[in-house]
């Protein structure tokens, strides 16, 4: 799906996805990867929904966002607990929704200048 949206200069925006992709600033990205107003970080757990482990949302205090939008897939799926621990600890706010959810919420957060990171993941057997 294409999304339009005005684009502020220098702001990581998500302009389309589909199942195995996003485009962010229009250029297309493929893999399970972290989005920040200004960065980017491809490579994010590795393993999948199925493979997360409590170091990946570790992995997120450092860039310390008010909030990680967990973008689960095709359908909306809720890490277990005891991996959320790390962002349940540093205070941070999380929720877990379907991937288009987890980009239309990001775009409008980013919007409005808060430190927000979506953490994409993409079903394999799509």
């Amino acid at each position: 799906m294409k999304l339009h949206i005005d684009q502020p200069a220098g702001l990581n925006l998500i302009t389309g996805y589909g199942t195995d992709h996003v485009l962010i600033n229009k250029v297309r990205h493929d893999g399970n990867l972290l989005v920040t107003p200004d960065a980017l970080h491809a490579g994010w757990a590795p393993g999948g929904f199925a493979g997360l482990r409590a170091e990946d949302f570790a992995a997120l205090r450092d860039l310390a966002p008010q909030v990680v939008l967990i973008g689960t897939g095709t359908r909306q799926r809720f890490p277990a607990p005891a991996l959320l621990r790390p962002l349940i600890e540093a205070g941070i706010g999380f929720e877990a929704m379907d991937l288009p959810a987890a980009c239309r919420t990001y775009n409008i957060l980013a919007g409005e200048g808060r430190k927000v990171v979506a953490a994409l993941l993409f079903d394999p057997s799509v």
